[in-house]
């Protein structure tokens, strides 16, 4: 019985834990950049693809960020899931091998 509870307490911290973190709304989302550009499918992919690279870049600068948000929404998101995917599991083979 009593490990039930602990089950349920942890369980119930680790959903309070997730929605604590869960991303709120882009307010820039479809709005141009200042350069005057709306990052879609392919940029999304792109960044996905260069995301570790970009987050070690972005430890030590300022400058530099991860995810566009002058996006166009779910295309850009879906590219972006794409390349991290492909990124991830490009190396999850070579480590297979």
């Amino acid at each position: 019985m009593k490990r039930q509870i602990s089950v349920l307490f942890v369980l119930a911290c680790l959903v309070l834990l997730m929605g604590a973190c869960a991303a709120g709304p882009n307010t820039v989302m479809g709005t141009p950049s200042p350069s005057g550009e709306i990052s879609g499918f392919w940029m999304g992919l792109w960044h996905g693809l260069i995301s570790v690279i970009v987050f070690i870049i972005s430890l030590f600068s300022d400058n530099v960020h991860v995810y566009d948000i002058y996006n166009n929404g779910g295309w850009y998101n879906f590219g972006f899931l794409i390349g991290i995917g492909a990124f991830a599991s490009g190396s999850t083979s070579a480590a297979t091998k």
